[in-house]
């Protein structure tokens, strides 16, 4: 895919920010409780789009055998966890020291070998991942063009790529910034409604770095149903990517 910039992505302040959570990420009644919710929707809709992607049988446990994947952004592997159980080889990045400790404490606790390192991830040299997610990372970033192009250069040719990010829209702005916040559903300062990305920006980013974007699933939330995948994309959406 080319070689990503070497421009700095991470902003200190945010990689503080969700290091200081680090203890508090498997907890699902804690500060993340939000993340777990999420886990399960995001989940579902990356293993239909690997089915989709190399036409596997969406039966099969292990769809993931034989691949690699990269999670940039990945907290304390809540996302890197499921991923190596898909049968992947995987590699968690993260910003933040304190969550690199946490996710690798939890792995080798659950007995998974999972390739945790901390840094920009255009300096680490990455490349050849048959997926690349970095799910609710973007809206987060200094550098929004060299952060995909970074992610672009460490997806092999042909590839999948797995990005989610809220929108933005007042929709988001009320619920998630002024209502999820002040009720403490999420940490104060976790959301900056400005840095949201609308997926006609998100579709111009990833054609910047040769991608072609995918048709976005919505990420709703209704009383009856929680969180759940949704035409409706005002909240937040899902998206993947390949080679254009």
């Amino acid at each position: 895919m080319g070689n990503a910039t070497t421009s700095t992505t991470i902003r200190p302040e945010e990689a503080a920010h969700f290091g200081a959570l680090a203890a508090d990420w498997w907890d699902p009644r804690g500060s993340s409780a939000m993340l777990h919710r999420l886990g399960p929707v995001r989940l579902g809709f990356i293993r239909a789009a690997i089915d989709a992607h190399w036409q596997g049988d969406s039966r099969g446990v292990r769809p993931l055998a034989g691949r690699r994947a990269l999670d940039v952004g990945c907290g304390a592997g809540l996302l890197c966890e499921p991923l190596a159980r898909l049968g992947a080889a995987v590699t968690g990045i993260d910003a933040a020291p304190e969550n690199i400790a946490a996710a690798s404490a939890h792995a080798a606790g659950g007995g998974l070998e999972i390739d945790y390192r901390c840094g920009e991830v255009s300096a680490l040299g990455l490349s050849g991942y048959d997926l690349v997610c970095s799910l609710e990372v973007i809206e987060h970033v200094a550098d929004k063009d060299a952060f995909v192009a970074a992610l672009a250069a460490a997806l092999a040719p042909g590839g999948l790529m797995v990005l989610s990010t809220p929108n933005r829209t007042a929709k988001s702005k009320l619920l998630m910034v002024e209502a999820a916040e002040r009720l403490g559903m999420v940490p104060r300062g976790t959301h900056h409604w400005q840095d949201f990305v609308t997926p006609d920006e998100l579709r111009e980013l990833l054609a910047g770095a040769g991608l072609a974007m995918g048709e976005p699933s919505g990420i709703a939330w209704s009383p009856l149903r929680g969180l759940h995948l949704a035409s409706d994309l005002a909240l937040n959406y899902i998206v993947t990517a390949t080679s254009a």
